[in-house]
C-alpha cells in the first residue's frame, strides 16, 4: 500500500507554503537553541525577553524567506542554487536582526526586543546548517524510500567528465523513475578510483559480466560528447555482451534549450554505430541558391523527398510544390509542415507519367528548381515488373525533364542510385537510362540538368534496417540474402543534404557521386541489431540465409574512382568524367524503348535496355538468358564471358 502511494504520488510536490512554514518553525527552534547554547540548559537568562522576541523573529524570518523565495524550490531536487538561496535568506534575517538590535540600543524600540550579538551569530550559523541539512535529508530520504519501495533502475554512466555529471543530474532528478547510479566508467587513469558527488569512478576494464551481476546493473548510459562512431561501436560491442540496456545521450547541440532532458536519453540505435562521419555542407551557398525560388519536389512524400522538403522549408524560398501520387503519406507530410508553422507550400496528388497533369502544374507554378526524387526503387519487384520500372524511372523522368526544359526551369536535380553503376538489375538499368537522357538533354537546353548518386539510405522505406526491426519484433528469424553481402549506407538527412548541395554547386551536365566510406557487412549488421534489442544470436533470434534475390549484387561497386572523377570544393563529393557518347543515337534508342514498352513484353524491353546500357549484365535473374544469347551471337571464345569479361567502370 505504501509502495502504491509513493508511486502514484511521486509526481506531486509539497506545497511551497508548507515548506515556508517548516523553514520558519526550524528558525524559531534554532532561536531558542541559540539561547540554550549561549546560556546553558539552566536557562539562566531573561525568559520574558525571549517570549517577546520570538514573535518578532517569526515575522523577520517570514519576511526574509518571502523576499528571497527560498521556499519555492522543489525539495526533492535540492541543488546548489537552492542552498545558495537559503544562505541569502538567512543572511537577510541576520541583517534584519542586527537592525532590530541597533534600534533597541538607540531606544527606538523597547529594550525587551534587544537581541544579543552572540545570539544573532549563533542563530545565523544554526540556520545555515539546519535549513540546508533538512533539505538534503528530505531529498535523500525520498529517493531512498522510492528506490526501496518503487521500481528502481541501477545504472552506470560511461564517461566521468562534464557530460557525465550533467547526465547524473538529469537521471537523478527524474520524478517519473527511481534511479540508483552505481558508478561512473572512464578510461582516464587519473579519474579511476576517485569519487564524484560520492559516486565511484571505475575503469572500463573492470566492467564485465561479474561486475554487472554483483552490482545488479541493468542499464548503462554512454555519456561522451562528440564521440566518433568507431569508438562508440567498440564500446557498445563490449557493453551489449553484458545483458544490460545500453543508452546514449544526444549530441550537445540537440539538447533542449541547452539542457539535457532525461527523455532525450534513448536506447542506442544501429544508425548511431555505423562508421560514417557526418557531412558538413555549405549552408550559406544553399541559402543563397534557394532564396526567393519556387521549388518543385517530386516523390515529396517518400523518404528522400520528404527530407528534402523539410530541409528546404528552413530557407527563404518563395513557394514549395510537393508532388506525389501517394495520398496518405503526402497528407502526413502536409500535417507535419503545418504543425511546424510552415504554410507556404502546395501539396499535389499527381502521377509523373501523366503528361497533361504535370504540364498543368508547371504552367501554374512556374518552378525555378525541380528536385526529382520520384522513382520505383525495389530491385526484386522491378525485376519482375520491368514495364512499370521503365514507365516511372525512364518515361516519367523524360516527361519531367522535357517540361523543365520547355518551361525554362533553372536547375533540374535528379536523384539516382549506385545501382546504376554497371547495373545487374532492371531498376539500376532504368535509372542509368534516365541519367543518360537528362545528360544528353542538357546539351540542347537552357536548363541545367544535374544528377546525384548515392548508396543505400538508412531507415528509408523498404530498406534492410526497418525490415530487421520488424523481424525482431516478431521473434525472428532475420533474413539475410547472403552471408558475405555488403552495402554502403548513408542517413536520410545526409542523402537529402547531398541532393540540395548538388543543386547549389552544379553548373549542369554533372553526375555528382559521393564518397560512401566503408561498406557494411549485412550479416554483421543483423547480429548487431539483435544485440541492440537486448537479445542474443543465435539463442534468442537466429539469422536465416535466404539466397540472393533476382537482380541483386553480392557487392555494390564503389561510386568513386580517382581515375574517373573530378574533385569539388567538398572532399566527400566528386564529379563523374564519363561521356555519354553520341547523344542523338542515345535519345533515339530511349524513344524506341518507351514505344516498345507499350507492348508489355518483358524480354523485348529488357533486351532494349541492355542495348542502351551495354554494361547491364543481369545477375540471379531470368534475364540472364538474354546475355547468353548476346554472347552466343558474338561467338565469344569462353563458356560464360558475360560474367567473366572485365567490366568497364562507368560512373
Amino acid at each position: 500500500m505504501i509502495k502504491d502511494y509513493i508511486i502514484n504520488n511521486s509526481h506531486k510536490h509539497a506545497s511551497k507554503w508548507l515548506v515556508l512554514g517548516i523553514d520558519v518553525a526550524i528558525t524559531i527552534f534554532n532561536f531558542f537553541l541559540a539561547y540554550v547554547i549561549r546560556f546553558g540548559i539552566t536557562l539562566d537568562f531573561d525568559t520574558i525577553s525571549l517570549v517577546y522576541q520570538l514573535p518578532v523573529v517569526v515575522a523577520l524570518s517570514g519576511i526574509s524567506f518571502l523576499l528571497i523565495g527560498s521556499y519555492k524550490g522543489v525539495v526533492r531536487h535540492t541543488g546548489m542554487r537552492d542552498a545558495y538561496n537559503l544562505f541569502l535568506a538567512v543572511t537577510v534575517l541576520i541583517a534584519l536582526s542586527g537592525a532590530l538590535m541597533v534600534s533597541s540600543r538607540l531606544s527606538l524600540i523597547p529594550e525587551l526586543l534587544n537581541i544579543p550579538v552572540s545570539i544573532i551569530c549563533i542563530h545565523y550559523l544554526l540556520n545555515i546548517i539546519t535549513l540546508t541539512t533538512s533539505r538534503l535529508l528530505f531529498k535523500y530520504c525520498y529517493h531512498y524510500i522510492k528506490s526501496k519501495l518503487g521500481d528502481s533502475s541501477r545504472i552506470l554512466i560511461y564517461g566521468a567528465g562534464d557530460s557525465g555529471l550533467i547526465t547524473l543530474a538529469a537521471v537523478t532528478n527524474d520524478s517519473h523513475k527511481s534511479v540508483t547510479v552505481v558508478g561512473f566508467v572512464d578510461d582516464n587513469p587519473q579519474k579511476i578510483g576517485k569519487t564524484i558527488n560520492g559516486i565511484r569512478v571505475f575503469g572500463s576494464k573492470l566492467i564485465d559480466q561479474s561486475f554487472v551481476s554483483k552490482n545488479n546493473v541493468n542499464e548503462i548510459i554512454v555519456s561522451i560528447p562528440h564521440i566518433d562512431k568507431k569508438r562508440l561501436s567498440d564500446i557498445s560491442d563490449k557493453l551489449l555482451k553484458l545483458s544490460v540496456k545500453v543508452k546514449i545521450i544526444p549530441a550537445v547541440n540537440d539538447w533542449i534549450d541547452g539542457k539535457l532532458n532525461v527523455s532525450q536519453i534513448k536506447p542506442i540505435q544501429i544508425e548511431d554505430l555505423l562508421d560514417r562521419a557526418p557531412i558538413a555542407l555549405e549552408n550559406q551557398n544553399i541559402k543563397k541558391e534557394l532564396e526567393g525560388k519556387v521549388i518543385m519536389i517530386t516523390g515529396a512524400a517518400g523518404s528522400i523527398g520528404s527530407e528534402i522538403v523539410r530541409q528546404a522549408s528552413l530557407y527563404a524560398y518563395k513557394h514549395l510544390v510537393l508532388v506525389d501520387q501517394a495520398e496518405s503519406p503526402l497528407y502526413d507530410l502536409q500535417q507535419e509542415l503545418l504543425s511546424k508553422g510552415v504554410d507556404n507550400f502546395t501539396p499535389i496528388v499527381a502521377d509523373i507519367r501523366d503528361h497533361q497533369r504535370i504540364e498543368t502544374i508547371f504552367e501554374k507554378f512556374r518552378p525555378n528548381m525541380v528536385f526529382h526524387a520520384a522513382a520505383y526503387k525495389h530491385v526484386p519487384l522491378m525485376e519482375n515488373n520491368p514495364c512499370e520500372a521503365i514507365k516511372i524511372n525512364v518515361l516519367g523522368t523524360r516527361k519531367l525533364a522535357d517540361l523543365s526544359s520547355e518551361f525554362n526551369v533553372d536547375k533540374f536535380v535528379f536523384v539516382s542510385t549506385d545501382k546504376a553503376v554497371n547495373p545487374t538489375n532492371v531498376m539500376g538499368a532504368t535509372k542509368r537510362v534516365a541519367e543518360m537522357y537528362i545528360k544528353c538533354l542538357h546539351n540542347r537546353s537552357k536548363t541545367k540538368f544535374i544528377t546525384t548518386r548515392f548508396g543505400n539510405v538508412l531507415g528509408s522505406n523498404g530498406s534492410v534496417i526497418p525490415l530487421f526491426k520488424k523481424q525482431i519484433e516478431k521473434g525472428g528469424p532475420l533474413t539475410v540474402t547472403h552471408k558475405d553481402v555488403t552495402r554502403f549506407f548513408m542517413t536520410i538527412p545526409e542523402a537529402s543534404q547531398l541532393v540540395i548541395e548538388a543543386g547549389t554547386m552544379g553548373n549542369g551536365g554533372e553526375i555528382f557521386i559521393f564518397d560512401m566510406g566503408e561498406s557494411v557487412k549485412i550479416f554483421d549488421l543483423a547480429k548487431k541489431m539483435i544485440r541492440l534489442s537486448g537479445l542474443n544470436y543465435p539463442n534468442d533470434i537466429d539469422i536465416e540465409i535466404s539466397g540472393l534475390r533476382p537482380g541483386e549484387k553480392l557487392y555494390e561497386e564503389l561510386l568513386a574512382d580517382t581515375e574517373n572523377t573530378l574533385p569539388t570544393y567538398h572532399k566527400k563529393i566528386m564529379i563523374s568524367k564519363h561521356d555519354e557518347g553520341d547523344c542523338s543515337l542515345v535519345l533515339d534508342k530511349i524513344d524506341d524503348l518507351c514505344i516498345m514498352n507499350l507492348l508489355n513484353q518483358d524480354n523485348l524491353i529488357v533486351s532494349k535496355l541492355k542495348e542502351i546500357v551495354p554494361e547491364f549484365i543481369s545477375k540471379n535473374s531470368t534475364f540472364e538468358s538474354i546475355d547468353k544469347k548476346r554472347v552466343d551471337n558474338y561467338k565469344a571464345p569462353d563458356k560464360n564471358p558475360s560474367h567473366n569479361r572485365k567490366r568497364t567502370f562507368l560512373v
